[in-house]
């Protein structure tokens, strides 16, 4: 077991172990499926609290090579699969969690130090193929692909933070994006890429390094829609083991709408509130309304207003296409809106193309970020338009 290549099942058995584990192990069927194939490029953007680091920890423990991961999957959906043991445990797995290496590094030399921790690993497992005069991570893997056969699962948590946190930075982003599309685009080596993070890849300026990669994102989640968040019958089967009452769950943390799956709940809100039997928002653990602040106050083309139209139940008609999926670059309404999906501070409707408020959660937390601003006459509106939200979410909630 290694820090970067073949973490083992550590990571999943301690959330299979824990209080409450929801089986999300079907997405394994769905990566399995793109396995050496021209759709191994997947890139899963979510926002913040959902999941995304567990379905990491879960693969890695499914297709790392050096463990006996059979018992830990006994009895969970993926068992049941014709794929599940012609993969279990066969493949080389690098694990990348992007936003170490940034604060390791120190931000502008990300890329080289990443390139020096995961070639001191690949050099102790095979040394006898790797000579030393290899340049560059693409070129150690090359070789030990040439030498042994052997392929990689690449798992990448955070990928997008070097773009998030590194706005004004363009030289370090453009090699980071260069550095990512030479280590993964056409290499026979990469039998499967898996990334993670809030925003989607397509879009960043005009430099689109990463175009191999398939979008998974709050736009449109396709097949991954069941492993975005939780699904109404695993919240009823919380509910019932916790004592719940499921429609106040569902007008709490409810509202993630796509097209096979009409109601998905926030995974994390759902845990810690069915865990501490209180309804209440879990965001300001994790999330500040300082955040959504920012957003708010830009006030594109009647953004404000807007706001308040959804707190008082409306939807809001939307284009997510001129979406450039970074923080920074907002040239119209319809860009702050979409980043505030992909932030999970609005749900999306796609056959509608419209946006909305979900919850009672997310209400609460753009009343707060409202009042903070100092709108008080705006605050008039949403005290009286509480109860209309109210009132909408548990006419959704029965549909």
């Amino acid at each position: 077991m290694g820090i970067y290549l073949n973490l083992g099942n550590s990571g999943f058995e301690e959330s299979i172990r824990s209080e409450i584990y929801v089986d999300k192990t079907g997405l394994i069927a769905c990566t399995n499926r793109y396995l050496n194939t021209e759709q191994k490029y997947i890139c899963v953007s979510r926002p913040r609290r959902f999941g995304k680091s567990m379905a990491l920890k879960m693969l890695a423990a499914y297709y790392s090579r050096g463990c006996d991961s059979r018992k830990l999957f006994q009895g969970f959906k993926i068992e049941r699969e014709p794929t599940f043991g012609e993969y279990l445990n066969q493949y080389e797995v690098i694990s990348l969690n992007m936003q170490q290496f940034l604060i390791e590094s120190g931000d502008q030399k990300v890329t080289e130090y990443l390139e020096k921790e995961v070639y001191r690993e690949l050099k102790k497992k095979y040394k006898e193929f790797l000579t030393g005069e290899e340049v560059g991570l693409a070129a150690v893997l090359r070789q030990i692909y040439v030498e042994t056969g052997q392929k990689f699962v690449f798992l990448i948590d955070e990928w997008d933070c070097v773009m998030r946190e590194q706005q004004k930075s363009e030289e370090l982003q453009r090699r980071y994006l260069d550095f990512l599309r030479n280590l993964l685009k056409d290499q026979a080596y990469v039998a499967l890429a898996y990334m993670t993070g809030i925003l989607p890849v397509k879009k960043y300026g005009v430099h689109s390094a990463l175009n191999m990669f398939t979008e998974y994102s709050m736009t449109d989640q396709d097949v991954f829609e069941e492993y975005t968040g939780f699904t109404e019958d695993e919240v009823k089967e919380l509910c019932e083991r916790f004592s719940m009452d499921f429609e106040e769950i569902g007008n709490w943390y409810d509202g993630y709408t796509f097209t096979r799956f009409a109601h998905i709940y926030n995974p994390k809100s759902v845990v810690e509130a069915v865990r501490r039997h209180r309804c209440k928002s879990y965001w300001t653990a994790t999330e500040t309304y300082d955040a959504l602040k920012v957003y708010i106050d830009m006030d594109f083309d009647g953004l404000r207003a807007d706001i308040v139209r959804m707190l008082g139940g409306e939807y809001i008609p939307v284009n997510t296409l001129t979406f450039q999926n970074d923080m920074w670059t907002f040239r119209t309404k319809d860009d702050v809106l979409t980043l505030l999906i992909h932030l999970g501070y609005l749900a999306y409707d796609l056959e509608r193309e419209e946006v909305f408020i979900p919850n009672n959660e997310i209400y609460r937390e753009f009343k707060n970020a409202m009042s903070a601003g100092g709108w008080e006459d705006i605050m008039t509106i949403l005290n009286a338009s509480e109860k209309l939200l109210q009132d909408r979410t548990c006419r959704l909630f029965r549909q």
